[in-house]
């Protein structure tokens, strides 16, 4: 049974993205990406605003209620591409929700949505204040006054934004195992029997389309965000080839397909006119001294618009420089420079001296025998994503140190939906000033200021040239007043700032006060402690001595002790002896002697014995008569203890060794903490901020152009990739109504496509497939094995049993044994009184064994086992294959015998009586398992 939910970005849609869904295969829960959204809508486009932000409630709240209420019971999670729409949402929900299954991806994906999110949480901290854990948006913190502009702005916490913290975000993509294209993984545990294998989907780096095969559910293949074109920097998706009918074999005829359809009805420009419309406008702008802002993202599309540009530059040898506004820039590009196995297009080992660097001999004399700047010059892929003419730069005061607004140069800054970030707070210098570029490679999220920027762009356009009609389109010069919400953390000064040291100082000193009165708490206990003790000591002493003299002075005690004695003789036959008595503290429990511990205490004291000590005598006697002696004090012998295994585990020495070890450990720890101590005190303290809200006024004067550069599958590519793969059923997500009427259309166009086409909703009854199975165990007798006939199919082996079921005693699982003839119902009917007598020495009638083939018969498999055999064969049509045994003069097959598979994976067989016929049919057989009931 296969239960799919959309979390977000289903079907018929105004908000396509973030990518979220659960994928249940009878009780595994597998999670299909986990996007977030974008954190920063526009204030006109949603319910936020300004005077009651407090109160806000946003469009992601019930994705994140439903996404955390199944993170618990999730049992895998697959993501697809490493960008926010696909990975955003991962780390909040790893750390904060329990979204603890095993997670997969490809090495790039892992990688580039580690880059991407770091990037996009970091801008929003370093925005507003969105804490350490985001609380539901109803409830209600204390919120500062800030004067901006003489009004009184109210700010508070920005609640319901689940915005996780650099480390969690670290923390959280190191968990993820990752995988090759082509590799297939057999998971354990819950999962087991399932198997999942990545191939390549194109658009990002890694980008991946997931093949999920079970034995209940069949095969089921996730892809979305495809694109089967060859870019710069990829090769398509693997899901196109021109063998085997268009589709990649593998990945052909699934059970379930779960695909995309936001763009069946965009028609795209071919992109050599959109790259050269990109260049000219770059160029024409730059030379008429004015700048250009392009809007990217941190990590993946921004490789593909680096790598036009790098080219533009060597080939123009334009001297303009390319600015990237971005923290994690240069560690973005050495993460890429270290997998170029997973790179296409002419960024590859062949030709990237040439294409890339565009300098031919010298270049490859420079990467023989140069050094590169980033001292990896042994690496193959440093020269070819080395871009000399990039500069980074982590925010835009370090930019404008370094060029002036009126200096012309291109700017990539993120991120692309300019909702927040340098891009953001560059616009709002940028879009004032005249002549200067706003150039768009992608339409952003819904509601975001890179989405109002599109449209605005798009409504300008002329009917066929709108941009999803295959046209470009013009620059638009944008006039009029925009108003903006600018978030800023700024130094606390004046008033404030002292009233925060204040407050800063009374709290240190409440906390040196309270730490202090429990240490002096401490020890007093201590104190009280120390004295109890020595009091208990003395009376242990003084009462085992008062045992020790009213017993028997000459009867040896069965117990042991830390007391040891001496008796000093003190006047002989007197009515009374003294006894001397000296105690050394000496630590029984651990094993451990005074001198060990370097403290030993010798106490003396005088003990008086009544009698005539002297009368002692002994037990064993001499000639002479008894041999008198004088009584001795009772002493202790010390007796070593043992065990049942003959000694005991002497507990003090294990305990010296480990502290031995511990101190070891804790010299290595704080080395480590003094290093990291060491590291924190010489990054710059972060001085006293505040989180502030600003409303701008923007006079529009600048140029707008959008060019789309997103890398995806048009309207023509989707209406022909989906009817080629042939799915046995289709869940569309991702995409509006619209684009998801016309997908369904198309399909229904189509004979050979499936009719099974569901479209599930957010909210709405989730799609289920199949029927419920129940599985039980069972236990096969020796016998019955034994007696099985076995067929090899693929990797298993299977066979058809006839038996009864029995129960033992000693076991709770059921036993299928032989089951004897007898107790077998037969099948023959004798037909009595039709006239029909059974001749005399015939047999009787027995019914042949039910057979059945195991299987799914491959053209192209069949096709070549036939040519191993000596039997051409080629295939004409759809879903035929002609055999024969040979050509004759004319060029065709003698004997000739067509294999047919419908639709319905039926197969049919038709040609003439001969050895061919009986040959293929053979193969076919050998194709399958071929199990017969004995």
């Amino acid at each position: 049974m296969i239960t799919f939910t959309p979390l977000s970005g289903a079907a018929r849609s105004s908000r396509t993205v973030p990518l979220a869904y659960l994928l249940q295969i009878d009780d595994v829960r597998i999670l299909l990406d986990c996007g977030s959204p974008d954190w920063c809508p526009e204030a006109s486009s949603s319910s936020v605003k300004t005077e009651d932000i407090q109160e806000a409630s946003y469009h992601w709240d019930e994705y994140c209620k439903a996404l955390k209420e199944y993170a618990p019971t999730v049992d895998l999670v697959l993501l697809s591409h490493g960008d926010l729409a696909h990975a955003g949402l991962y780390p909040y929900a790893f750390t904060k929700w329990g979204l603890n299954a095993p997670a997969y991806t490809t090495l790039p994906v892992q990688a580039m949505a580690r880059i991407a999110v770091s990037e996009d949480v970091d801008g929003v901290r370093d925005e507003e204040d969105v804490g350490e854990e985001a609380q539901p948006t109803s409830s209600t913190d204390d919120s500062m006054v800030v004067d901006v502009d003489a009004e009184q702005i109210q700010v508070g916490k920005h609640k319901g934004k689940f915005v996780a913290t650099v480390q969690e975000v670290h923390d959280a993509f190191d968990s993820i195992n990752t995988l090759r294209y082509s590799q297939p993984c057999h998971l354990q545990g819950k999962c087991q029997g399932i198997t999942i294998t990545p191939f390549n989907a194109g658009h990002t780096l890694g980008g991946t389309i997931w093949k999920i095969r079970s034995p209940s559910a069949g095969t089921i293949l996730y892809a979305v965000d495809m694109n089967h074109m060859r870019e710069r920097h990829l090769d398509g998706t693997v899901l196109m080839r021109q063998a085997a009918g268009g589709v990649f074999e593998p990945l052909a005829r699934p059970d379930l397909l779960i695909t995309d359809a936001e763009r069946a009805c965009v028609m795209s420009s071919r992109r050599k006119d959109r790259d050269a419309a990109l260049i000219d406008t770059i160029s024409a702008t730059l030379t008429s001294r004015h700048s250009v802002l392009i809007p990217c993202d941190a990590s993946t599309r921004v490789l593909e618009l680096l790598v036009l540009l790098d080219q533009a530059w060597n080939f123009s040898r334009i001297r303009y420089p390319i600015c990237f506004l971005s923290r994690t820039g240069r560690e973005m590009l050495t993460f890429v420079r270290s997998m170029m196995e997973w790179l296409g297009g002419t960024v590859s080992k062949e030709d990237m001296g040439v294409e890339v660097g565009g300098g031919g001999k010298r270049d490859r004399n420079k990467r023989k025998g140069g050094g590169d700047e980033d001292g990896d010059e042994d690496a193959l892929g440093a020269f070819a994503l080395r871009f000399k003419h990039l500069e980074f730069f982590p925010s835009p005061q370090a930019l404008l140190h370094t060029y002036s607004s009126k200096d012309p140069k291109l700017i990539l800054a993120v991120p692309a939906s300019l909702s927040h970030g340098p891009s953001r707070v560059l616009f709002s210098d940028f879009a004032s000033m005249p002549d200067n570029v706003v150039l768009l490679t992608s339409r952003s999220e819904e509601g975001t200021l890179g989405r109002m920027l599109f449209d605005r762009w798009n409504d300008a356009q002329r009917a066929e040239d709108k941009w999803d009609k295959g046209k470009l389109g013009n620059n638009v010069m944008m006039d009029g007043v925009m108003r903006l919400r600018m978030n800023s953390k700024v130094p606390l000064q004046g008033a404030e700032l002292e009233t925060f040291l204040q407050k800063e100082r009374a709290v240190k000193e409440k906390e040196a006060a309270q730490q202090a009165a429990i240490q002096r708490t401490q020890r007093m206990l201590e104190a009280d402690e120390d004295d109890s003790d020595e009091e208990d000591s003395d009376e242990d002493e003084e009462n085992e001595v008062e045992r020790a003299l009213d017993g028997e002075m000459d009867s040896t005690p069965d117990f042991q002790g830390p007391t040891a004695g001496f008796v000093e003789p003190g006047g002989g036959d007197g009515p009374g002896s003294r006894l001397k008595v000296s105690k050394a503290n000496d630590d029984w429990g651990m094993g451990m002697d005074g001198d060990e511990l370097g403290v030993t205490k010798h106490l003396s004291f005088d003990i008086y014995l009544k009698g005539n000590v002297s009368k002692a005598t002994s037990f064993f006697k001499k000639e002479g008569g008894q041999n008198q002696r004088f009584r001795m004090f009772p002493y202790v012998e010390r007796k070593r203890r043992v065990d049942e295994y003959g000694e005991t585990v002497d507990v003090g020495m294990w305990l010296r060794k480990s502290k031995v070890f511990e101190d070891e450990d804790e010299d290595k720890d704080s080395g480590l903490k003094k290093q990291a101590e060491e590291e924190a005190k010489k990054a710059p303290e972060e001085p006293p901020s505040k989180f502030v809200t600003t409303e701008i006024e923007i006079q529009l004067a600048c140029r707008l152009l959008f060019i789309d550069l997103e890398g995806l599958n048009d309207a023509r590519a989707v209406k022909t990739i989906v009817p080629k793969i042939l799915p046995r059923k289709m869940i569309i997500v991702h995409a509006p109504s619209d684009a998801t009427d016309t997908l369904i259309e198309s399909c229904s166009n189509i004979r050979a496509m499936t009719k099974d086409v569901y479209a599930p909703e957010v909210g709405g009854p989730p799609v289920q497939i199949g029927q419920y199975t129940n599985s039980f165990s069972i236990s096969l007798s020796e016998e019955l094995v034994a007696s099985t006939k076995m067929s090899s199919f693929e990797d298993n082996e299977v066979g058809f049993v006839t038996g009864r079921i029995t129960m033992h005693a000693g076991s709770t699982i059921p036993t299928l044994e032989v089951a004897s003839s007898a107790s077998i119902p037969t099948k023959v009917k004798t037909t009595v009184g039709l006239g029909r007598r059974r001749i005399l020495g015939s047999r009787p009638p027995v019914a042949l064994p039910h057979s059945t083939m195991i299987g799914e018969l491959k053209l192209t498999a069949l096709k070549a086992r036939l040519s191993s055999v000596g039997i051409g064969a080629e295939l004409v049509g759809e879903g035929v294959l002609v055999c024969g045994k040979k050509k004759n003069a004319s060029g065709e097959f003698e004997e000739v015998v067509a294999v047919r598979k419908t639709a319905s994976g039926r197969v049919e067989l038709e040609g003439s009586v001969s050895s061919v016929y009986y040959t293929v049919r053979r193969e076919i057989y050998n194709l399958h398992a071929l199990v017969a009931a004995s």
